[in-house]
């Protein structure tokens, strides 16, 4: 009777050893896919990043007297090269997003600006730029939900909290940076 007492906790521990282990595994693989999500946002941020001076150069040189859309572009672009948590990101890209809306609001005014064909180029080039920043963040997002869920679901939470497996943050726009861009040609 004993034996099989002995046998049966045996069988639980083990159960118990390699359920501990496959939950640590998924927590690992989740957290893996969230900083490669994050890393394919930081490629297409760094590549706005890059385009930016270039678009700004050339709206600058039919635009001399804008000098206010410009720091506030430029500031905006320190400000991104400066975040470093994924909440300064958001923020630091809201502010981004804001700065450009303007400049191409600036744009407007000038119609042989807007006939450039190396402006026509590189507004192209951020707008392709700015629906992968889009399609990024939703990967992101949707990785982020699924740890997220793992981590605060039983009894997935005690083995989360056991490993200090904490919680991420969503990569999120501003109110304002939802509404879109009014470009007219």
């Amino acid at each position: 009777m004993i034996e099989l007492l002995v046998g049966v906790l045996g069988v639980i521990l083990v159960v118990a050893v390699l359920y501990l282990i496959w939950v640590f595994n998924a927590f690992i693989t989740l957290r893996s896919r969230i900083d490669n999500a994050w890393s394919q946002i930081d490629v297409q941020l760094k590549r706005r990043f890059d385009l930016i001076p270039n678009l700004v150069e050339t709206v600058k040189g039919y635009a001399k007297h804008e000098r206010e859309t410009f720091d506030s572009v430029t500031k905006a672009r320190a400000q991104m090269a400066g975040a470093k948590s994924v909440g300064d990101m958001a923020k630091a890209n809201n502010a981004l997003t804001s700065a450009l809306k303007t400049l191409f609001a600036v744009a407007e005014n000038y119609p042989e600006l807007k006939a450039n064909e190396n402006f026509k180029m590189l507004q192209e080039e951020l707008s392709g730029t700015e629906s992968k920043i889009a399609y990024a963040r939703q990967f992101y997002n949707d990785n982020v939900m699924g740890y997220n869920i793992k981590r605060e679901s039983f009894p997935s939470n005690i083995i989360a909290s056991l490993f200090n497996f904490g919680k991420r943050d969503y990569f999120e726009i501003e109110e304002a940076a939802r509404e879109a861009v009014k470009v007219k040609f």
